[in-house]
């Protein structure tokens, strides 16, 4: 029996590339928009989708905390904030580890996307501010837009920022040369109940993005912090 659930589904735009057999398109995405007040567009970052909660650090199951070797220095800074959590939920994007895109210029391993308390997902303002508190950056904000929303403008808007390289550097690790960001989320920057999380989150995902096989984890190697690499970093709040 799982301990809470875990991250619900995002469904790509449906002009999104990247999508696999796995996937799903919401095809309504833009009646489910106009019913939204406002709109962050964050990058969607290449690395684990990691949960902390009062009852550990979790991985794709929830059902157990993870023991992985790459969530280790996350799950030691747990121990410091788990008296802290309450009901909160901690949602985050573990680039520990390398997957298909080595980044340049990270000041973190872990960036908050989302959290969640009981039925609802908190505001993208109280996201940022529990990720403060436990001092965790939050993902990349691209760019906030107010309704009403023109549907030419804003899909404009979305390849311009998927053209784009990740703010922190993006290498492709097969082809090891620059490469475009994974993709990005949109969300609805209000609070919403968990069970409307369809209607109020998107995404969009390069087409081919996944380089990584069935031996990743055995091969795994660390990203290293720019000051690791003796470069210059780049904050991002």
């Amino acid at each position: 029996m799982a301990i809470s659930k875990k991250y619900s589904r995002t469904l790509h735009y449906p002009f999104s590339p990247g999508t696999t057999s796995d996937d799903r398109i919401n095809n309504q995405y833009w009646q489910d928009i106009q019913q939204i007040k406002q709109i962050v567009h964050t990058e969607k970052l290449d690395g684990e989708n990691n949960c902390l909660s009062k009852y550990g650090v979790f991985a794709r199951s929830h059902a157990a905390p993870t023991e992985s070797a790459w969530t280790k220095k996350l799950r030691e800074h747990w121990t410091q904030i788990k008296n802290q959590l309450g009901d909160l939920e901690i949602f985050g994007e573990n680039l520990y580890a390398i997957h298909s895109i080595e980044y340049q210029r990270l000041s973190n391993h872990f960036y908050v996307f989302a959290i969640r308390e009981n039925d609802y997902w908190l505001s993208w303002e109280e996201v940022k501010f529990y990720a403060a508190l436990l001092d965790f950056p939050t993902v990349p904000e691209l760019g906030i837009v107010n309704a009403p929303f023109d549907p030419k403008v804003f899909e404009e808007n979305i390849f311009g920022f998927v053209g784009e390289p990740s703010v922190f550097g993006s290498v492709d690790v097969l082809e090891n040369k620059p490469c475009v960001k994974e993709g990005i989320v949109s969300r609805n920057t209000a609070s919403f109940h968990v069970d409307d999380f369809c209607k109020n989150v998107f995404k969009y995902v390069r087409k081919g993005h996944v380089k990584t096989d069935e031996h990743w984890t055995k091969n795994w190697k660390k990203a290293p912090l720019v000051w690791e690499k003796g470069g210059d970093y780049v904050a991002v709040s």
